[in-house]
């Protein structure tokens, strides 16, 4: 490489996935110094959202519950319909769950030795345990629903959290199964019943700032729809038979909005996950005969909402007939989408055939339930100044 024009070591870097360039940094400090400079991070970030995407892929399980994988699709020699997985490093925490992500860095709840929250880099083993939120009751918000995202004004990311006073995680409202899409209306008991707050902390921050009440029910979802610097959240308002609507956090100026929801041909149709396709905002509806997934072509324009996929029901070989709830995790460069059905089978779904291919991957002690987590899109750090 020293024989090699200055210039072409960036261009050469930039290219490796991930793990890789992880493991480049140790080679010299030239090196060091150049794949932690924020340009090169810019580049390596460029470069790699023109590709497909990797992941991050926790195990399930009692004996390796703990486990994390980076997966990747572009070094599998198969390609598109194959992942190989490579083994992360975790840090010194235990029974924790991937909660959310941005940019590469992991949102961690833990429960041991206490309870709380940690921001971790899986590639460069950094990690920072976040400030307890501190209320007058701690032991009155018994569920919540997190996000996590970067204020690209002042570089500093953010935590996003609304807690909910008495109900527990389990029941708040969840994504639903093909097999029982409409979720029941809320009643005057559950709404009154529910509480909630929203905190928010900037990494690196000693306290969380508490907002204040919400007056709006915000559905859980495994992964955070973060879009032109919005985290998106599928809401109701407490009224009985509300109609899901979409709500944003804005990361730059901390305001909640509306966003203009899809219209459905059929009132009895609702959409139940949000996710990001190529950049845009998507509403993910289904019933008994398969997926419908609407793509918000321009941002925060009601018209420009338009059905871009319908996708019939498929059982993949490993699960049984009636295992059929599924998430809609990305979309490839081939134009395939990436499924996940019931943690336990990844699909690509090839819309231009109308075929499903089951995807082949390979762990190192795969076990019966796993959970992807995350979009990994760029090499990054974490600032606590």
């Amino acid at each position: 490489m020293d024989c090699l024009p200055r210039e072409l070591v960036p261009e050469i870097l930039s290219r490796l996935p991930i793990p890789s360039l992880v493991q480049s940094k140790s080679v010299c400090r030239a090196w060091r110094i150049l794949i932690q400079d924020q340009e090169f991070v810019d580049k390596h970030f460029k470069r790699m959202i023109d590709n497909d995407q990797s992941f991050i892929l926790q195990i399930i399980g009692n004996a390796i519950q703990n486990q994390l994988y980076f997966g990747d699709f572009s070094s599998h020699p198969n390609g598109g319909n194959a992942m190989i997985t490579k083994k992360l490093t975790i840090p010194p925490l235990s029974n924790f769950h991937l909660v959310s992500s941005c940019n590469g860095l992991l949102c961690l709840r833990f429960t041991r030795p206490s309870f709380g929250l940690c921001i971790y880099n899986p590639f460069t083993r950094d990690y920072i345990e976040l400030p307890k939120i501190i209320t007058k009751n701690p032991a009155s918000h018994h569920g919540s629903v997190l996000g996590f995202g970067l204020d690209p004004t002042t570089k500093k990311y953010k935590v996003v959290e609304v807690s909910y006073k008495g109900i527990t995680c389990r029941t708040l409202p969840r994504r639903v199964a093909i097999s029982s899409m409409r979720r029941p209306p809320l009643t005057a008991a559950y709404a009154s019943s529910i509480e909630s707050e929203v905190y928010i902390l900037t990494v690196g921050s000693p306290t969380w700032r508490n907002f204040g009440r919400f007056p709006f029910h915000l559905m859980w979802q495994k992964s955070q729809a973060l879009v032109h610097d919005k985290l998106h959240w599928i809401y109701y308002p407490d009224t009985i038979n509300a109609t899901d609507l979409i709500m944003s956090f804005d990361l730059v100026n901390e305001q909640f909005n509306e966003v203009p929801r899809p219209d459905f041909i059929s009132s009895d149709m609702r959409f139940h996950e949000l996710v990001v396709l190529r950049g845009c905002l998507s509403a993910v509806s289904s019933d008994n005969e398969g997926l419908e997934i609407r793509v918000m072509k321009e941002y925060d324009v009601r018209e420009s909402w338009v059905k871009e996929f319908s996708i019939g029901t498929y059982v993949p070989r490993i699960l049984q007939p009636n295992d059929q709830s599924i998430r809609v995790l990305c979309q490839l460069r081939s134009g395939g989408l990436l499924l996940e059905y019931r943690n336990k089978a990844l699909v690509i779904y090839d819309p231009h055939c109308r075929i499903f291919h089951d995807l082949q991957v390979t762990f190192a002690g795969i076990s019966t339930y796993f959970r992807i987590v995350v979009h990994v899109a760029s090499l990054n750090w974490i600032e606590t100044t």
